[in-house]
């Protein structure tokens, strides 16, 4: 009886043994995540900084008044 329950008590330890490991490798997968989203986000914001300045040419124009390049 005794070996049994030091089987499944060193069963355990194992198992929780990888189950920290797994934590930890998610966790630094969601820091990772985190920092590109936040240079996502930057890049975002200075992408949106820089459209009112290409749109203040003048009034709004369609695309589909444009001349090919090949004219």
């Amino acid at each position: 009886m005794s070996e049994r329950v030091e089987q499944r008590l060193s069963d355990l330890e194992i198992k929780a043994s990888f189950t920290e490991d797994l934590l930890d490798q998610l966790n630094l997968t969601i820091y990772r995540q985190q920092l590109q989203i936040d240079d996502l986000l930057r890049v975002v914001a200075d992408l949106r900084k820089q459209v009112p300045q290409a749109g203040d040419s003048g009034a709004a124009r369609s695309l589909l008044d444009e001349r090919p390049p090949h004219y």
